[in-house]
C-alpha cells in the first residue's frame, strides 16, 4: 500500500492564526484521484528549515513514505525555505516536476515564475513541493483540460506512479477521470 506524507509549511497556520487548507486539499485530491489503497501521515509545521528537514527525514526514514507532498514555502520571501530544506535532504533532484508545475501555473498568473518548487528523491521516496493554494495544488497535480475535457497540459501526478515504480514502491493506479497515470507499455500491469 502507498504511504503518503503530507507536509503543510506555514508559520501562521502552524501557530493557529488561521486554519490550514493545504493538508485537507491534498487529502481530498488523493481520495478522488487514487484507485489504489493509500495511507496518509501529516505534519503542520512553521517555515523553519531545520523543522522542514526533520519532518521530511522522519516521513521517509521512519514512517516509510514512498511519496511526500509539501505545500507552502516555495516563494522568494526570506521565510520561504521549503526548496532549500528539500534539496538538503535529497539524494537526487528531479527538476522536471518543478518545471511542469511552473508551466501549468503560468497559464493563470505571470507570477508563477517566482515559484521555486522542486522535486527530489530521498532513498525510496519521491518528494514534491506543491503550491500553497488548494486551487493551484489541484491544477498542478491534475493538469489542465480544454473545453472538450481532453488534457491540454499534463499534470505532474501523471508521472508519479511510474516514478514510484522505478523506486521499487507499490504499483499505483489512478481514476482516469481525475488524472491518468502514464507508464510505458512494458511497465503496465495486465488487468486481472
Amino acid at each position: 500500500m502507498l504511504k503518503v506524507g503530507l507536509v503543510s509549511i506555514s508559520d501562521r497556520a502552524s501557530s493557529g492564526v488561521y486554519e490550514d487548507k493545504g493538508i485537507p486539499a491534498l487529502r481530498d485530491w488523493l481520495a478522488a484521484a487514487l484507485a489504489s489503497p493509500f495511507a496518509v501521515v501529516s505534519r503542520l509545521i512553521p517555515d523553519e528549515q531545520p523543522q522542514i528537514e526533520a519532518a521530511l527525514k522522519a516521513l521517509v526514514d521512519e514512517e516509510g513514505c514512498q511519496l511526500v507532498l509539501t505545500t507552502g514555502g516555495t516563494g522568494p520571501a526570506a521565510r520561504d525555505v521549503t526548496p532549500e530544506a528539500t534539496l538538503a535532504v535529497a539524494d537526487r533532484e528531479m527538476p522536471g516536476f518543478g518545471e511542469q508545475m511552473r508551466q501549468i501555473s503560468l497559464r493563470f498568473v505571470p507570477t508563477a515564475i517566482l515559484s521555486r518548487q522542486v522535486g527530489a528523491i530521498r532513498k525510496q521516496a519521491l518528494i514534491l513541493n506543491l503550491p500553497g493554494q488548494p486551487k493551484a495544488i489541484k491544477e498542478t497535480l491534475e493538469g489542465l483540460r480544454g473545453a472538450d475535457g481532453q488534457v491540454e497540459v499534463p499534470g505532474i501526478f501523471a508521472a508519479v506512479p511510474y516514478c514510484i515504480d522505478l523506486l521499487d514502491g507499490p504499483y499505483i493506479e489512478t481514476h482516469e477521470t481525475v488524472v491518468k497515470a502514464f507508464r510505458p507499455k512494458s511497465a503496465q500491469k495486465k488487468p486481472d
